[in-house]
Order: C-alpha cells, then sequence, then structure tokens
C-alpha cells in the first residue's frame, strides 16, 4: 500500500547550516560571527611613537587651565566648563570654591546662591542645579569624597565620561585620554584615530599610544589643536609633526623646529 504523501504545508522546517554539521546528540554549537574590523591607520608604530615624542619636548609638562584646590573643585569646574570658556569658569568659580570647597559647604550654600555665583556661565541655572544634586550624591554614597573609579564618577549629576577621565587624570594621576573637540578633530583630520564618536576616537587613540606617552597625551593633543592644527585651517607651517603626518588636508611637509615652546595651559 502506497505511503500517504506529506502535505508541502507541514513538512518540517530546514534545519541551520550549524544544525546541519551538528552529530546526533551532540550540543548545538553557536556560529561566530565576525567581529568589526578596526580601521586601519597609515603610521607605522615608529612614527606614532615620533609622533608623541616631539609632542613631548615641545610641551614637556603642559597643564590644565581650570583652577581647582582639590579634587572636587575641579570635578565640579570641568563639569561647568561644558559649552563655556576655561577661562569664563575661572572667573566664576574663585568666588564659589572660596565660600564652599567640599560638597557639605556647596550644599549649605545652596542652590539659589550657586546659580548666582555662576551667572556669568552659559547653562548658570541647569548647572547650579547639577552642582547641588552632585554634592548631595557625594555626600550620601561616597562621604563626601569624589570616586575615583570612571564607573562611579559617570554615576553624578553632569558627569560623563570626558569629565571622569579629566578628574582622573590631573585629580588621580590615572592616564587616561578625554576627547574634547580638539582630539576628536585631530583623531579624523590625521587619520591616526578615526572614529564615528569621541568613544571611538578615545579607543583608537589608547590602543596606538604609547604608555610612557599616555598621561600627558591629552593635553598635547589638545594645545595641538588649539594653536597648531585648528579647526577651520591647520597651520601646517608651525606643525612639528608635518613630515609624519598623512592628514588630507596637510599643506606643508617641512616640520617645524622642535623646540620648548612657553608655558601654555589646556
Amino acid at each position: 500500500m502506497e505511503k500517504p504523501k506529506t502535505p508541502r504545508s507541514a513538512k518540517m522546517p530546514r534545519a541551520s547550516a550549524a544544525q546541519a554539521k551538528t552529530p546526533a546528540g551532540a550540543t548545538p554549537v553557536s556560529v561566530r560571527r565576525p567581529k568589526p574590523r578596526r580601521a586601519r591607520i597609515p603610521y607605522s608604530a615608529e612614527e606614532i611613537h615620533e609622533i608623541f615624542r616631539r609632542f613631548s619636548i615641545q610641551r614637556p609638562e603642559p597643564k590644565g587651565e581650570l583652577e581647582h584646590v582639590n579634587p572636587f573643585t575641579l570635578l565640579v569646574a570641568v563639569a561647568l566648563s561644558a559649552q563655556a570658556t576655561d577661562a569664563g569658569v575661572n572667573k566664576a568659580t574663585r568666588a564659589l570654591f572660596a565660600l564652599a570647597d567640599t560638597p557639605a559647604k556647596m550644599l549649605a550654600l545652596g542652590e539659589e546662591r550657586v546659580r548666582d555665583l555662576i551667572k556669568t556661565i552659559g547653562l548658570y541655572r541647569n548647572k547650579a542645579k547639577n552642582v547641588i544634586v552632585l554634592s548631595q550624591k557625594l555626600v550620601d554614597e561616597f562621604g563626601g569624597e569624589v570616586p575615583l573609579s570612571r564607573e562611579e564618577l559617570v554615576t553624578l549629576p553632569g558627569v560623563g565620561r570626558k569629565t571622569a577621565n579629566v578628574v582622573m587624570s590631573m585629580a588621580f594621576g590615572v592616564p587616561t585620554l578625554a576627547v574634547d573637540t580638539h582630539v576628536f578633530r585631530i583623531g579624523n583630520r590625521l587619520r591616526i584615530a578615526p572614529g564615528k564618536t569621541p568613544d571611538e576616537v578615545e579607543a583608537a587613540f589608547l590602543r596606538i599610544i604609547p604608555e610612557e606617552y599616555l598621561f600627558h597625551a591629552h593635553h598635547w593633543l589638545i594645545l595641538h589643536g588649539r594653536y597648531c592644527c585648528k579647526a577651520r585651517k591647520p597651520e601646517c607651517e608651525r606643525c612639528v609633526i608635518a613630515d609624519i603626518c598623512k592628514s588630507l588636508e596637510k599643506t606643508c611637509d617641512v616640520p617645524a623646529p622642535l623646540v620648548e615652546l612657553p608655558a601654555q595651559v589646556v
């Protein structure tokens, strides 16, 4: 007797390639997906080392511009500096920090008084609120001390990864790389650390910067972007790495004299 045919709609679904190759009774093995490729850069390890070596000679001890007296005041100053100049922040925080240099003192000062003291800074209303909430969290959860880890720092109101990196570096001596507009521009313009986001540029720089230069790299890159590799038009004739640079916007192949520059703050 002829066996009845199984209707086409009732047929079992076809096994995947991974399942088809898995022996009976064996645990199926998940198919590995290839990881996204990192962007290749047109620099050798020797060239990258030479770039940062020259930066280190040009500016041996770069300094941050934001005035502060302890990790807490640095944290507040960096948080206030978003969409504001460092000079403008310093002008406002001198009076603020003279009255409140700890989270407890800041809370005693109150949001309204903080707002009055920083009203010359952009977005001062929201920033004053964040300073108070930040101070309260430091008192409630961290014993009034600024935490050392990035994971804890970014839980504070108004504190992002960039702010956390600056505090970790300048207050606690941890070699980090905070990506601001200058660092982001240089990473992409020079094709040395390309990325679509600050986090991508940070990760790309951290993969290539020699360890002995990492601590000051953030300041060197900012100063290079601010005074030489400017946003509107790079001043290649003043660049100490013009011969190494692989930027498509480069206008000069002759490096500027490698001499120590007068102290400049970041």
